[in-house]
């Protein structure tokens, strides 16, 4: 089967797994903005790959302009990315993200101009198995660890390790052994109860 077939079949299994909402993949392949969003950032990024750069720049405008989704294509993104809704995400040019994260709307991993001039890393690098709630914003060329979580509007300038929850703005690590209820990325401040140890 043709690689590239293959991956938008894979993206397509990952929205029905991901979004208890959509039944099957022609109704994500037809209804789904985040996937919209991810198969016009795997077209572009394969022609941004070919050097053809400003073509892949117009398929990426076109995208945004479609799908309210800004990825830029130059952008590294791995398997089994989940955009939830979609609308306002903003992924960044040198911004990298592993396997298996999921994305909420509003999230920007957006870069800061006191980093790297025009040639260097500006945006952040998100590990597998992440999940980063809606409105937050990943700043910088920070990494963010594997299994973490950002909770809903946390802005995030330093490093998350792995493993933990990151909640606030500025966010700062929210540690607890247990969870009386699972991470839900719509979480705010005060919401979570620590079962007693």
């Amino acid at each position: 089967m043709n690689s590239n077939f293959k991956q938008i079949l894979q993206d397509l299994d990952t929205i029905v797994a991901k979004d208890p909402a959509t039944t099957g993949r022609w109704e994500a392949f037809l209804c789904s903005p985040g996937y919209h969003g991810i198969l016009f950032y795997r077209l572009s990024h394969r022609l941004w790959q070919k050097g053809w750069r400003l073509s892949a720049r117009l398929l990426s405008q076109f995208g945004r302009l479609l799908t309210g989704v800004e990825i830029h294509p130059g952008a590294q993104i791995g398997k089994n990315f989940f955009i939830d809704h979609g609308m306002g995400v903003v992924i960044g040019e040198t911004a990298v993200i592993g396997d298996n994260v999921t994305m909420y709307h509003g999230v920007t991993l957006g870069g800061t101009k006191s980093y790297g001039g025009k040639s260097g890393k500006r945006h952040p690098t998100v590990e597998d198995n992440v999940v980063i709630g809606a409105g937050a914003q990943v700043l910088g060329p920070i990494t963010v660890g594997k299994n973490a979580k950002v909770g809903a509007n946390a802005t995030v300038v330093k490093d998350v390790p792995q493993n933990t929850t990151v909640i606030g703005t500025a966010a700062a690590i929210f540690s607890c052994a247990q969870w009386e209820k699972p991470f839900c990325a719509a979480s705010v401040p005060g919401s979570f109860i620590c079962k007693a140890s």
